[in-house]
């Protein structure tokens, strides 16, 4: 009896220190975030469902300054402002205006990509790789909501810069999310513009409010 509850124990004690060296080197990647006054990135991903028999590869990207983006994927352009999110779809010469509020919820996107970890997921070191000479740390994330979309997500972080490698993301519906960036700047001098929508750059689109 005396040797399971030891056993317990160092197991749990191993898993707590398993958990703070993750946060820890999580705290250290949203440092180095936050202390930019923008990033620029291009990433190539893929969405894979086997049961719903599709796979798919997608590209893009994007522009983040505080929580203000400009976001392309796939042709799309998604431009926040920090208000109102613009949705730009050239192929239909359509643009849909919707207001995007904090609600709580923590599911990932532009605004939050470089950040969204540090809030609603458990945290636990996981396997170390070697990418084209990069060591990359991968950090296993699980929502602490029940009800989440997201299974589980495994973030890879470059050891020696502290950057977002890849992110994998594992849906309860079976869907697989990667995202690979590409490259990676920071502190570029951008134009006012990039997040500033100018209608008069889509005379003739239809422009619907969404709310």
């Amino acid at each position: 009896m005396y040797m399971v509850a030891f056993m317990v124990f160092a197991f749990a004690k191993a898993a707590i220190a398993q958990s703070n060296q993750a946060s820890k080197l999580l705290d250290e990647v949203a440092a180095k975030y936050n202390g930019y006054e923008n990033v620029m990135f291009t990433y190539k991903g893929n969405l894979k469902n086997t049961k719903a028999n599709f796979d798919t590869d997608l590209q893009g990207e994007a522009k983040l300054s505080g929580n203000k983006y400009n976001a392309t994927y796939n042709g799309t352009t998604y431009m926040f402002d920090g208000k109102k999110l613009y949705t730009i779809n050239r192929e239909d010469e359509q643009v849909t205006v919707a207001t995007q509020n904090n609600d709580g919820s923590e599911m990932i996107n532009p605004s939050n990509i470089m950040t969204f970890y540090q809030k609603g997921y458990t945290k636990e070191l996981d396997i170390v790789q070697n990418m084209n000479g990069r060591k990359i740390q991968y950090v296993k994330l699980k929502p602490i909501k029940s009800g989440s979309d997201y299974k589980s997500i495994l973030l890879g972080i470059d050891a020696n810069t502290k950057h977002i490698y890849n992110t994998i993301i594992t849906e309860r519906s079976g869907t697989v999310i990667t995202f690979t960036l590409k490259s990676f700047k920071t502190n570029q001098p951008l134009p006012k513009s990039s997040f500033i929508f100018d209608p008069s750059q889509y005379k003739g689109w239809d422009i619907e409010e969404m709310n």
